[in-house]
Formats: structure tokens, C-alpha cells, sequence
């Protein structure tokens, strides 16, 4: 065979072999099931999505929802799309358009939803029918306001009252009370702001204000609130990233407006995982090819380290994206680092060693970088102050608290309150504004105590003096005693003055008492006396008897109010008393002079939070002279609290207090005669005092207004 006819069989065998190729691959693409067509109708006031297929489906594709933006999504494993593009727009009913994406052997159709709505899928030969199931008819307008409660009202209501506070972690609450439960509320965001409207409602002349709370040191810059016709509008504007929440707990309506805290690391803002939910299903993939199909559902740019390498096998359903990402990182040992949108992977060392040289080479740049001098007028607060936090206390270069880099010092002035700062640049930019915050005018306290001792005394005393008198012996005319043979009883307080009455010699105590146990004085005033004598001339003899008596009552009350004016967070105190001198006396020095203090004090250290109310470092004491010990000195009566109190600015708070009361019942009486009955009363002595003391502390915090006039 020559070799022309040679080249002619093998033209035809190349031929032959290409055609067998060409009809393998078509015989193929047709064995493989494929989505042909995808079509929506309404039928029976339900939308039915159609998706036609080349053959019948097994079992029922996997799938999703996603609630925003509105989507439902179906994966077909091993099969592809015939239908020549990837897009189809509906724009029926609740549907908008329909994408059909195929990446390797699966094909993914996302129905994209104007609102979000539960969906069934099942199969009717080779077409698989979609169900969407009905959602609440909507306005034509796609920003319809939540509306919290149906206005039941018929006539229009006033508001009652609206305020605005300061809540947990820096956000701004507006807090309206509403009438009554019914009241309609609608809330939306417009533009930068936020709108409230209360639906058929007035607003009273003295809530027509626009109210300006950038002192609280929240998201919120104003609240405004107006009429418009039938109902009160209220124009809420936030500054910065911000997000809000609004309830309401029966008549009283609460937005609240809290800062949106962005963390450049994270993929999906917010708490845990918030990512787009995707499924994954995959045997030992290359863990590139892996990144590269998270980087084409995303949208973000993946740049990916050389050293990444190895396989995954994985199936994931419905998760988010970022979390399914975390997932394969931490299972392969890989780190991350995302910058705007742009998402660096490579192994945990090489990141770590790769920042750690970025910083040892801003270091070593520092430490080459040329300083200079700058100056800082203090306004309130002392140079020298300044200089010491700046250098960590005086501390060396390795202070820990230190603001100036190694090679930066900090010098104070104290004749014109200067501070001359030298450092490099870039560090001085950072020491002028921790001086801008530092060098602020402090508030001040004026903290006003009163301490107030309350005495009420009792006292009931009853006595009685009960005695006679003989005087027959005394008989003769210049006024001797002279004995007669008569027989008499002679009575008296003591043996000698009943000799001396029977006429044996002696004194004669005229007073005649065999029972003297009159009342008792106290200490409370003179006791009030009764007194009857009977004589019988003819017998010369006297019968006394003196009742005396006695219920008094006494109150008292001493109010001391020591107060004072500090700044925030300084120690403060004021006293006043006396210094008590005595004799102290010793076998080795002699006599010397000695002093003892008495003392009203108050010592403070208040501290302003954050919400305008007051925490108080208390030490309030008040001592009196007490009894007197001799060359001791005399005792000192000590009344003092100690504590710390929380307190709101202006209010009142008692932080402590004492009560005693002391009851005492006392009885004299002369024995069997004082306990016989009604007749034993003129043989005893009765006394009852009752003793109340009370001590009571209030403290009054009050905040200076920093501008004078105003209150």
C-alpha cells in the first residue's frame, strides 16, 4: 500500500472517530435530565410555579426560605439547564423572576418573593409543581409601617406625657404615655431618621417642643413633636450607625434607639451567625475549590495563601455562610483576616507571624522616627497631674500606665499651668486628645446633713410623810418640859427623839414622823405637797399627815446641719465642736495640760454617675462632753455612721438612726403596813420614769449647676 492511500484511511478513521464523538456526547446530554422550562400561573387565587424537566424527578429537591430578602431556593443534584439563560421575570403576584444557576452537576432555582410565603413542592410526572401559599394583600406601597395596635377610638385623645432617658449600654429610650391601650402607633424609617406617628391622637401645648438630649450621650441628637391633622408625628434623628426596637406594655409606648456596633473582622454583623444559608455537599473537594465556591456565592474577594492545601468532604443543609466558612477553616487550621471586602485565608502561624513582623517594623520605625516639642495649656486641671498620668505616675519607661512612647517625656510648668509634651508625632496627635478629655471643668456637690436628736422624758412620783405630836409634857411656863405621873406614847423618826418627847430629856423633834417617804423630785422640778394636822387642846396632842406628788414631762430636740461643697470625686470634710481641757497627772512628768476634741464632722467624697444620680463616701460624727473622770479627763458621748449610699440628685435618704428607751418603776415602802389594803398607801412611795431617746441622719445631695442663674 503506497503511501497516499495510507493518508486517505487515516483521514477517514479521524473523521469516523470525531462523528462517534460528536454523537456520544449528544446521546449523552440527552440521557442527562435537564430543566427545559420554568412558567408561573394563578389558579384558583393560588400562585403555582411550573418547572418542566426532560425526565421524571425521584424524589423531591431540597430547599429553603429566606425571609430578606424574600427568596425560596431548590437544589437539583445531577442536573443541568437546558433552557439557555438564567434569568425568567414574572413579575406575577407575589413572584418577581426566577434565577436558574447551574454550577458543576447541580443546578440551584431561587424564586425571588416579594414578600416572604410558605411554599410545597411536589411532583406530577416530569414537572415539578411549586405551591405558594397566600400571604396578606398588601398596599401598592412596599414600606407599609407596622401599626402596633388598631386605633378603637372614634374621637381623638391627648397624650399624656412623653420623656426620654438613658438605658443600658448608651441607648436613648423616648418613653410616651398614651391614653388608653388603643391608641394606634405606626413606626418607619425615613431617610436618617426615624418617624412615629399616633394615630388619632392630640398633643397637649405644653408637649409642642423639640427636645435636644445630646447630653445624655446617646445615639438620639432630637426628639420633635408636632400636630399634623388628626393625629401627633414625632421626628426621632439618630446620628451614626444606629438600630431600633419599639413595644408597648399596655398605656405607655417605648422606642429605643441603641448604637450599631460594627466589627470590621466579622463577615455578617450582628450576634452569631447571619450569613445567607447555603447547602454544601461534597466528596473530598479541594479545599481552594472550596473557597472559590463560598467567593461565587458571596461576593466576596477571596485571596487565598499558597500553602492552603488539601481536601474536605463535607455536606452541610441550609446553613449560613459564614458559619459554614468558620467550619471549614477551623477543620483545616486555617485563620482569616477580612478587610472591607476583601477575605484573606492562609494558615493561623503565617497570619500570626506575618502581623508580628507588620509590628516589630512599626516599632523599629518609631524608634527611628524624629521628635518634637509641643505645648498644652491647662485650663482646669494641674500640669503637674497631667504629667504624672501621662508618665504612669513618675513611673520609668516601662510604666504601666504610661501614654508617652519610650523616647517621649512630659514636663509641667506650674507658674502659667503649662505642659510641654515631646514625643513623636504620631503620639503627640494621641496625648492632645487625651488632654482635650482630661482638662474638663468637674462638676460639684454641695452635700448637706442633718442630724436630729429627739428626747422625751416621763416621770410619775407619789409619797407621803405620816407622824404625830405629844406634847403633854410641856406644861410649864417658861417652856421647860416637866414630867407627871401621867402614862403617854411618845412616836419619832429615831430612838432619841422619842426619849426627848416623853419628857426623859433631850431635843424634841416637833415633827413627830414615823413614816417619811415623800416623792421624789428627779431632777424634774419641785414636787407639789399636801399637808393636814389635827390637834386636840384638850389632850395636847397633833396627828400630821403630808401627801406629795409629782408627774412631770419633758421634750426636747437638737437639729445639726453641717454641709459642704465639693468637686466630683474629692474628698471633703467640715467640723465644728470644742477641744475639752483636763488635768492629766503623772509620777514621772507631773502635771500636764491635755485637750480632748468634741466634735460635729462630716467628711464626703461623692461621686457623679453617668445617669445623674450620686454615690456618697459617708462619715458623719457627732460627740458631746460626757461625766467627768478625774485626772482621766472627762468621757466624750460618741454618735458616728460610716457607709456608702446611692442617691438621687436633690433627694433625701436616712442612713441611720438610733432608738433607745429606757423604762424604770421604783417602790419604797415601810414592811406589812405599806402592803395592807387602801391603808397601806400612807406607808409607801411610788415613782415611774420613762426615758425615749431618738437619733436620726439624712443626708441631701445636690448638684451644682455649671452655668450661674440657672437652676
Amino acid at each position: 500500500m503506497n503511501n497516499q492511500n495510507l493518508r486517505t484511511m487515516r483521514r477517514l478513521w479521524w473523521r469516523g472517530g470525531l462523528l462517534l464523538a460528536i454523537m456520544l456526547v449528544t446521546f449523552m446530554a440527552r440521557a442527562q435530565t435537564a430543566i427545559e422550562a420554568v412558567s408561573a400561573s394563578i389558579q384558583g387565587g393560588v400562585e403555582v410555579v411550573r418547572i418542566d424537566l426532560t425526565q421524571p424527578l425521584e424524589v423531591l429537591p431540597a430547599g429553603f426560605s429566606i425571609q430578606s430578602p424574600a427568596r425560596i431556593a431548590l437544589d437539583f443534584p445531577g442536573i443541568a439547564n437546558a433552557m439557555g439563560r438564567s434569568t425568567i421575570e414574572l413579575n406575577q403576584g407575589n413572584l418577581r423572576s426566577v434565577n436558574v444557576v447551574q454550577a458543576g452537576d447541580r443546578t440551584r432555582v431561587v424564586l425571588n418573593l416579594k414578600q416572604p410565603a410558605p411554599y410545597k413542592a411536589q411532583i406530577q410526572g416530569k414537572t415539578l409543581l411549586v405551591v405558594l401559599e397566600a400571604v396578606a394583600a398588601s398596599s401598592p406601597s412596599t414600606g407599609a409601617p407596622p401599626v402596633f395596635a388598631e386605633n378603637r377610638n372614634r374621637d381623638t385623645l391627648a397624650l399624656k406625657d412623653l420623656d426620654f432617658r438613658r438605658g443600658d449600654e448608651g441607648s436613648g429610650r423616648i418613653v410616651v404615655d398614651l391614653p388608653n391601650n388603643q391608641v394606634g402607633v405606626d413606626i418607619r424609617q425615613q431617610g436618617e431618621s426615624l418617624v412615629v406617628e399616633f394615630l388619632k391622637s392630640t398633643l397637649p401645648e405644653g408637649m409642642r417642643r423639640r427636645l435636644d438630649v445630646t447630653d445624655f450621650g446617646t445615639p438620639v441628637q432630637t426628639v420633635t413633636t408636632f400636630q399634623v391633622g388628626d393625629r401627633v408625628r414625632m421626628l426621632i434623628e439618630p446620628k451614626g450607625q444606629w438600630v431600633y426596637s419599639a413595644y408597648q406594655s399596655d398605656q405607655q409606648f417605648v422606642v429605643e434607639v441603641k448604637v450599631l456596633k460594627l466589627d470590621p473582622s466579622k463577615l455578617t454583623q450582628g450576634t452569631g451567625y447571619n450569613g445567607q444559608k447555603l447547602s454544601l455537599n461534597f466528596q473530598n473537594i479541594e479545599v481552594r475549590s472550596l473557597l472559590q465556591v463560598i467567593a461565587d456565592f458571596t461576593n466576596f474577594n477571596i485571596i487565598t495563601s499558597d500553602s492552603v492545601t488539601g481536601g474536605v468532604t463535607l455536606r452541610l443543609q441550609d446553613v449560613p455562610w459564614d458559619q459554614a466558612l468558620d467550619i471549614i477553616l477551623q477543620a483545616k487550621g486555617l485563620g482569616m483576616r477580612k478587610n472591607a471586602n476583601v477575605i484573606w485565608i492562609a494558615p493561623k502561624d503565617e497570619i500570626l507571624a506575618k502581623e508580628k513582623l507588620e509590628l516589630e517594623s512599626k516599632v523599629a520605625l518609631l524608634n527611628l522616627e524624629p521628635v518634637r516639642t509641643q505645648s498644652f495649656q491647662m485650663n482646669y486641671a494641674k500640669a503637674e497631674d497631667m504629667a504624672k498620668q501621662l508618665t504612669g505616675g513618675g513611673g520609668g519607661e516601662k510604666s504601666s500606665g504610661r501614654a508617652l512612647s519610650a523616647r517621649g517625656s512630659a514636663t509641667a510648668d506650674p507658674r502659667t499651668n503649662q505642659l510641654f509634651v515631646t514625643d513623636v508625632a504620631s503620639r503627640l496627635e494621641q496625648i492632645s486628645q487625651l488632654l482635650q478629655k482630661l482638662d474638663v471643668a468637674v462638676r460639684q456637690v454641695m452635700i448637706e446633713v442633718r442630724i436630729v436628736e429627739a428626747t422625751d422624758t416621763f416621770g410619775k412620783s407619789l409619797g407621803v410623810k405620816f407622824g404625830s405630836t405629844d406634847l403633854r409634857a410641856n406644861k410649864g411656863g417658861d417652856g421647860g418640859y416637866q414630867l407627871s405621873g401621867d402614862t403617854r406614847v411618845a412616836f419619832g423618826t429615831s430612838y432619841s427623839n422619842v426619849v426627848a418627847s416623853s419628857g426623859a430629856g433631850g431635843t424634841v423633834d416637833t415633827s413627830g414622823n414615823f413614816v417619811n417617804l415623800p416623792a421624789s423630785a428627779m431632777g424634774m422640778g419641785n414636787v407639789a405637797t399636801f399637808g393636814v394636822s389635827i390637834f386636840n387642846a384638850v389632850a395636847n396632842r397633833f396627828l400630821n399627815l403630808e401627801i406629795s406628788a409629782l408627774e412631770a414631762e419633758s421634750k426636747g430636740r437638737v437639729v445639726s446641719s453641717p454641709r459642704v461643697v465639693t468637686a466630683d470625686g474629692k474628698k471633703a470634710s467640715i467640723k465644728q465642736g470644742e477641744q475639752i481641757p483636763y488635768q492629766n497627772c503623772t509620777s514621772t512628768t507631773g502635771c500636764t495640760t491635755e485637750f480632748k476634741d468634741a466634735n460635729l464632722r462630716l467628711e464626703v467624697t461623692p461621686q457623679i454617675t453617668p445617669e445623674g444620680t450620686i454615690i456618697m463616701d459617708l462619715d458623719v460624727s457627732k460627740d458631746t462632753r460626757g461625766a467627768d473622770a478625774g485626772n482621766a479627763g472627762p468621757a466624750i458621748n460618741k454618735k458616728n455612721v460610716t457607709t456608702q449610699v446611692l442617691v438621687d440628685n436633690g433627694g433625701t435618704v436616712v442612713i441611720g438612726g438610733i432608738f433607745e428607751l429606757e423604762e424604770v418603776a421604783d417602790e419604797a415602802k415601810v414592811p406589812w403596813f405599806g402592803d395592807l389594803p387602801g391603808v397601806g398607801n400612807l406607808f409607801k412611795n411610788k415613782s415611774r420614769t420613762q426615758n425615749k431617746k431618738e437619733l436620726l441622719v439624712f443626708v441631701t445631695p445636690r448638684i451644682i449647676a455649671d452655668k450661674v442663674g440657672t437652676r
